[in-house]
């Protein structure tokens, strides 16, 4: 009874067995022992859904709990194995026949098996070897001579009895006692098992950095959706606010020239409505037949006469001054309005982005080589076989045909493009002022500098002498430079639809750089504003 007390103490709460290197969780006061293989799956099959739970107590981690081996438990769980070796593999005492008794030992010679009284009475001859508990007897001896194996044949590397090593094949040759030779068997096995623990160790800890580093991943992608999803939420409130204020404008607007027309037109049914008046006068009186009559009635209306007697002029005039124009909506206002509150919406997204554009990255001639030939406007640097003669000048290229920028960078995020030549020999990357301006190690690329290259269509990235090769080439003639000066990153881009990344380069800066250019055999590279 206190056994099976003591192994259901013993058992693990998962695969319901023995364990096996039993490790340690703890969730807050309690403690939960599991075997580490069948925890450790337990945590993977939940590492999706990004909340860990406890198969004991249910207790929910937000990040992956730690898992410390227990040493003592694991102690306990090796004695009980040793105690109960013999019951569980069912094989009891030979002597013990009125009950089953558990053996101890079994004598190779005798095959026989011992519980510890019959043990305490049984002949310690040396011939009478004990071991643990079996019934494998065959395996024990000789096929060949029935007789114990007690030797070990270093060059077949196998077991044999004394007549093997005395008049068998195996005579003549280098034997050893079986305990000898499986003590250095142990020693090299422990020396194996100690290079394999080294070596799973250090997996151990490579897939915990994937594990941490994943982890982040995820962090950092969850912080960087959150941040967009912002952006482009703050943005749409913007363009919706623009929205309302540019309706609202053309709303206030067409209202005025309503209310404009709207005048307009009552001023001008009033005339008319006078003009039909005085129409309806003047029918009447040329219908009149009395000159008499005509004439009088000319006099008493003479004011309406004159009135309609004065020439187109005068009537417009006078109607200008009491109507007002005629006026329509102001497109050109409404333009301006919607161009300035797009600006400041860009101008704003750019400060949250923090990213600046470098508009003003252009060769300097008194660092180019006298192969290289630098355009009128600043903007292209290309290769050419007519030397340029320039004056030698300590910071110009004496070996390699390239140029630096004027402008330097020791801290920002600055980003520019250039487009290059669709084949040929060219480099476009940064570089510290202070690298050398002869000698084959004053190519960008070198241990002062990072570049991305081209030879035909072999891309790569360099520096000093580490080269990594990028699959596939290019597919279109612009390449974008990123360079976050803090963070210590230079990214590569082919800006392409949609973007690619073609490297990023981690390091910390220790100089300001510069924008390095390299060209050969009849390239150019242009950099665009």
């Amino acid at each position: 009874m206190a056994s099976a007390g003591l192994r259901q103490e013993l058992t693990c709460p998962i695969c319901l067995s023995i364990y096996t290197d039993p490790v340690t969780l703890r969730c807050g006061h309690n403690y939960h022992n599991f075997c580490l293989d069948c925890i450790e799956n337990v945590m993977c099959t939940q590492e999706g859904s990004g909340l860990y739970t406890c198969p004991e107590c249910r207790k929910r981690f937000t990040n992956r709990p730690k898992l410390q081996r227990n040493r003592k438990l694991r102690n306990i769980v090796e004695f009980f194995s040793l105690s109960h070796q013999g019951t569980e593999s069912n094989i009891f005492c030979t002597y013990c026949v009125h009950s089953p008794v558990p053996a101890t030992k079994s004598c190779l010679l005798c095959e026989a098996s011992l519980c510890d009284t019959h043990l305490i009475v049984h002949s310690k001859s040396e011939e009478h070897v004990l071991t643990e508990p079996t019934t494998s007897w065959g395996n024990r001896k000789c096929y060949k001579h029935k007789k114990l194996l007690e030797y070990y044949c270093t060059e077949d590397a196998a077991c044999i009895c004394v007549s093997c090593s005395l008049a068998g094949e195996h005579r003549g040759h280098q034997v050893e006692l079986l305990n000898e030779a499986s003590e250095k068997k142990k020693k090299r096995l422990r020396d194996v098992l100690q290079k394999l623990t080294t070596k799973r160790e250090k997996s151990e800890k490579r897939v915990q950095t994937l594990q941490e580093h994943r982890r982040g991943v995820q962090e950092k992608a969850a912080d960087v959706t959150e941040q967009l999803t912002a952006l482009i939420r703050d943005v749409k409130k913007h363009l919706e606010d623009l929205e309302k204020r540019l309706l609202s404008d053309i709303t206030r607007q067409q209202e005025q020239v309503l209310l404009t027309i709207s005048n307009l037109t009552q001023h001008l049914e009033k005339e008319k409505d006078e003009l039909t008046r005085k129409m309806c006068q003047i029918e009447e009186l040329c219908n009149m037949t009395d000159p008499l009559t005509v004439l009088q009635e000319q006099e008493s209306h003479r004011d309406d006469f004159c009135g309609a007697e004065k020439g187109d002029n005068e009537v417009t005039q006078r109607g200008d001054k009491q109507v007002p124009a005629v006026v329509d909506l102001d497109e050109v206002l409404i333009s301006v309005t919607l161009y300035n509150g797009f600006a400041d919406i860009v101008t704003d997204l750019k400060r949250e982005i923090y990213m600046q554009e470098t508009s003003d990255i252009l060769p300097d001639i008194d660092t180019a080589h006298n192969n290289v030939i630098v355009s009128g406007d600043l903007e292209t640097v290309s290769w050419s076989r007519i030397n340029q003669q320039r004056p030698e000048i300590p910071e110009r290229f004496t070996y390699t045909p390239q140029v630096l920028s004027t402008r330097s960078f020791s801290s920002g995020r600055h980003c520019w493009e250039v487009q290059i030549s669709e084949s040929g020999l060219w480099r476009v990357g940064v570089c510290y002022p202070s690298m050398g301006r002869g000698g084959c190690q004053s190519i960008i690329g070198n241990n002062k500098s990072w570049c991305l290259c081209q030879f035909n269509k072999d891309l790569s990235v360099r520096h000093n002498t580490i080269r990594t090769s990028l699959q596939p080439p290019l597919s279109c003639d612009t390449v974008g430079i990123l360079l976050d000066y803090e963070a210590g990153c230079l990214t590569f881009y082919e800006l392409s639809d949609p973007i690619r990344h073609l490297h990023t380069v981690t390091t910390t800066f220790t100089e300001p750089l510069h924008a390095a250019f390299w060209v050969r055999a009849s390239t150019w590279v242009r950099i665009l504003h």
